[in-house]
Order: C-alpha cells, then structure tokens, then sequence
C-alpha cells in the first residue's frame, strides 16, 4: 500500500501522479487473489480443480444450468467446461439432460454425489467468505458486494 500523497502547494497546478495502485483492474486482481489463495488450496486439498469447485458450487443450490450460464459462473471458456462436464458426468457428481425445445442444449444438475463432495467446501467457503469481510463490517461489506455486482452486471 503507497503512503497517502502529501498536500503541496505545487500538487495543486500539476495532476496527481498515476501508479497501478490506482488502477481497478489490478485492486479487483489483487483483491481476487488475496481473497482467494487460502479457499483454493482447501479446494485442491478435497480432490478438486478450482474450476471444478466453481462449476459444482454453481449447481449447489439445486438449479439446473445450462453449460453457457456455468461457463460464465466458472469464468471459464464454454468448450473448457463442456469438457470438464464430461469429466464430472463420468464421475457421477452431475446429470445432463436435454432440453425440451432445443435438443441440442443440455440442463446440468448436480447429483446427491455431487452434492456429498462440495457440502463441506460450501460450509468452509462461508467461513472464508466471512473472515475476508471481517474487518469491514456489515454495512461496507454489503456496499462492497452491491457494487461488484453492479460493476459485473454493467459489462
């Protein structure tokens, strides 16, 4: 973190310098990493890909996704995940099924094996979730999340 800049008099007539701490690509990718290093080592230790993780903690809530909607959620590519259902499919942590008016698409839902595997990830990725915001409070936190959202739903 860069010391806050010191008010002169000469500040005022020339702009303030720029540095990549100002730059919100790299406070979200900064953020992203601290935020996320210690969950994705407990997702490796369980047997897991990161990406698998994400994929699995999407259907968690029991919803069906399609493989467009799972791609974005895993931020991954759709050819990346359809490849990774595969895996998951063979494995028996997912079931596809066709979608009525397009056979060509498929319905993804995680499996009761599917669901025995992430439970205890979804339980320690609250806590972790939990411990990142600890120090902002309730209220900040929840501006914070507001306006990632909105950050993410404006592109």
């Amino acid at each position: 973190m860069r010391p806050p800049a010191s008010k002169s008099s000469s500040s005022a007539a020339r702009p303030a310098r720029w540095t990549v701490d100002d730059d919100l690509s790299y406070l979200l990718a900064r953020a992203s990493h601290v935020t996320s290093t210690a969950m994705h080592l407990e997702v490796r230790a369980a047997g897991l890909t990161v990406l698998e993780w994400r994929v699995l903690a999407t259907l968690a809530d029991g919803r069906a996704a399609n493989v467009s909607q799972l791609a974005s959620m895993a931020l991954a590519e759709q050819s990346t995940v359809t490849k990774l259902l595969g895996r998951l499919e063979a494995h028996g942590s997912i079931a596809r099924s066709a979608v009525d008016h397009d056979r060509r698409q498929s319905l993804v839902r995680i499996t009761a094996s599917g669901r025995k595997l992430v439970g205890p990830l979804l339980r320690r990725a609250r806590r972790h979730a939990r411990h990142c915001i600890d120090g902002l409070g309730p209220r900040e936190a929840d501006l914070l999340k507001r306006a990632l959202r909105q950050l993410i739903d404006a592109r």
